[in-house]
């Protein structure tokens, strides 16, 4: 699908003053970073286990409370359960809480429910299986348990107290227990603050165990696509710094198993490689075994748990593009504003995943919905300008439950109610959705004179890293380029491997465009085209060179 440019910044050829510097400049202005206490924040962000409450948006004073009641539990050897979550941002907070407590001498257990039996968060189903395996007096949730009015006051009924600690947003009526709360951390995170804190005021000295925590955290915020600017930037900016150089056994059978080089392990890696294998778990399996991988000090276990990871993951890609063929086959041929696809043959762990693959296709709100038994789990995707929660929410009549963000959204409806909420769901995206939203937007940080993606500006680009959701990679673009050659790649040939120069130039430089094989005739008999492109350095048998990565080609008419 064709893309609508907006550049934010045009450095014209004629600026004889203009260096790699001043574009790096105007970018993190662009992007609000102005005066130089900001600059220096980002350039170099603090380490992360310097920071209080107040700086995260935890209150002290709730924060304290939670503290003493778990010193509390570890002192009289209570039975504990940490209560996760099943996604990769739930699967590291369990460990990282777990992990601390058992470092600290509690008797404790995790516990993540099954995706299909249990469902999200609290449970009462959930409760009764941690009262009858553990008999807990204390639950601590990590990164669900906000909205879990009503099981909190079932568990209390059985006399277990529960401490949430999430960081989702909060709904107008909270569980009446104690709560660690922030929207600015990820599950992971809040869990790893609360674990530092918990280490700290014990007066226990972590020391490695501390700065392991970090990896974790960074690991959940990667996944869970926390804005990587202030503390998240933090925390995942040190965090890789240990995954980089981690001896945890179970960290490193992943990374392996996963064919990473350990060094080079970036945002990239970590939310395409490792984090998916995390996910995998709890999407067709159980999540545990996830976490127990994550834990564990056994060799022989961690290979054998890394290896089923990956197994599965492979299982749940093969499963994710049978599932997209088979939806897309479904999408009428004259598209709405909205697609709403529903199936009983859909495993309701990939959803979410389709939902995304067709927004990325067709440039719509997207809706998967998984039936069985007479009720549909769906998930729902969104584009910029459509509030898909919202939209949902407005159907609540219809609806068993619904929970989400503007971007991304899940609820549960009666099977037969599936064509009525469809029919007012196309009406409202006819109404709230104009032609405009419905047209791909690539944003650009600068168009640069061909000549400024050197190595230099590659070099200065890296002081931004790491790069993810909130601080993308800067993109740039440049007007008038020749391809001297092309060639399609890969082992299905859907890539271009092009040389790229200017007009008058010597200097011919490499590129690759993933998935743009279509455009192979076009460029052979082009004059001249217009590229966006990201500034890379390809490493090969020892050897490195500049590369551009493509992210779109026009070609004037």
């Amino acid at each position: 699908m064709a893309k609508k440019w907006q550049i934010s910044k045009q450095f014209t050829p004629i600026r004889s003053e203009l260096t790699a510097e001043l574009i790096i400049e105007d970018i993190l202005k662009d992007r609000g970073i102005i005066t130089p206490a900001e600059r220096a924040a980002f350039l170099a962000p603090p380490d992360p286990s310097s920071l209080r409450a107040k700086d995260v948006d935890i209150d002290p004073k709730a924060l304290a409370k939670a503290i003493a009641r778990i010193q509390k539990a570890i002192k009289n050897k209570e039975s504990v359960v940490v209560y996760a979550d099943y996604d990769a941002d739930g699967i590291t907070a369990g460990a990282i809480m777990w992990e601390t407590l058992w470092h600290m001498g509690a008797r404790v257990m995790p516990y993540i429910p099954h995706r299909v039996d249990e469902g999200y968060g609290l449970s009462e189903k959930g409760i009764d299986a941690v009262r009858s395996q553990y008999d807990p007096t204390l639950i601590i949730t990590v990164d669900h348990g906000i909205t879990a009015k009503e099981q909190v006051k079932y568990a209390k009924k059985l006399g277990i107290e529960v401490i949430i600690t999430d960081h989702h947003v909060k709904p107008d009526k909270i569980p009446d227990c104690q709560i660690v709360h922030t929207t600015l951390l990820s599950g992971s995170g809040v869990s790893w603050f609360v674990s530092k804190e918990l280490l700290a005021a014990s007066g226990n000295d972590a020391g490695q165990h501390e700065r392991e925590l970090t990896a974790l955290a960074a690991v959940g915020t990667i996944a869970d696509l926390l804005p990587l600017t202030g503390i998240n930037r933090s925390i995942v900016k040190f965090g890789l710094g240990v995954l980089r150089k981690t001896n945890r056994i179970g960290f490193n059978a992943l990374i392996t198993e996963a064919g990473i080089a350990k060094e080079a392990i970036d945002t990239y890696t970590v939310s395409h490689m490792l984090a998916p294998r995390l996910n995998a778990m709890g999407r067709l399996e159980h999540a545990l075994d996830a976490l127990r991988l994550l834990c564990t000090k056994d060799q022989v276990k961690a290979d054998l748990l890394a290896q089923k990871l990956g197994t599965t993951n492979k299982e749940r890609q093969q499963l994710t593009i049978d599932t997209v063929t088979h939806a897309k086959e479904l999408v009428p041929k004259t598209l709405k504003n909205i697609i709403v696809i529903s199936h009983e043959y859909y495993n309701p762990g990939v959803i979410g995943l389709v939902a995304g693959r067709l927004v990325e296709e067709y440039w719509r709100p997207s809706i998967v919905l998984a039936i069985a038994d007479g009720f549909a789990k769906a998930s729902a995707r969104s584009i910029p300008g459509f509030n898909i929660v919202e939209a949902i929410r407005s159907c609540s009549d219809l609806l068993v439950d619904v929970g989400g963000h503007p971007m991304a959204a899940g609820f549960t409806v009666v099977a037969e109610k599936i064509p009525a909420l469809t029919k007012r769901l196309e009406a409202l995206a006819e109404k709230e959705i104009d032609e405009e939203m419905l047209k791909r937007v690539l944003k650009i940080d600068a168009e640069i004179p061909f000549t400024m993606a050197s190595e230099s500006l590659w070099q200065k680009i890296q002081k931004l890293e790491p790069f993810g959701f909130g601080n993308y990679e800067p993109l740039f673009a440049s007007m008038g380029v020749l391809v001297s050659d092309v060639r399609m790649i890969g082992a299905t040939r859907k890539h271009l491997k092009l040389k790229v120069h200017m007009p008058g130039s010597q200097r011919v430089v490499d590129a690759v465009a993933f998935n743009m094989a279509e455009l192979y005739g076009s460029l052979q008999g082009s004059d001249s085209v217009n590229i966006a492109y990201t500034i890379d350095m390809n490493e090969w048998n020892g050897k490195r060179n500049l590369q551009l990565k493509i992210k779109d080609i026009a070609i004037p008419q």
